[in-house]
């Protein structure tokens, strides 16, 4: 089984909530088509470790595996489906 790391940055409970609520949209139809794979999600919630990712700390940000998605929005389920997709693609780092 491989694990696909996720993180939600952001340092507002809101902003984090918000893209979480589209994730796990994505996260059930995702998992019911792929049972190879699991999603591991992390938020990430202080300004230092969001700096660690991404310049951007005011606004939500969006982790798939090691690639920065999403900054400074909020992503639709649409969307961060396609990119759980994409990741299933990439070949192990």
């Amino acid at each position: 089984m491989k694990i696909i790391p996720v993180r939600i940055l952001g340092n507002k409970g809101c902003q984090r909530y918000s893209i979480a609520r589209s994730l796990i949209r994505a996260r059930s139809d995702f998992e019911s088509e792929h049972p190879d794979f699991r999603l591991d999600v992390q938020e990430v919630t202080t300004t230092q470790e969001i700096l660690h990712y991404t310049p951007v700390f005011a606004y939500p940000s969006l982790m798939i595996g090691d690639r920065l998605v999403c900054v400074g929005r909020f992503p639709s389920s649409k969307e961060i489906r396609a990119w759980l997709e994409d990741e299933t693609q990439r070949e192990p780092a």
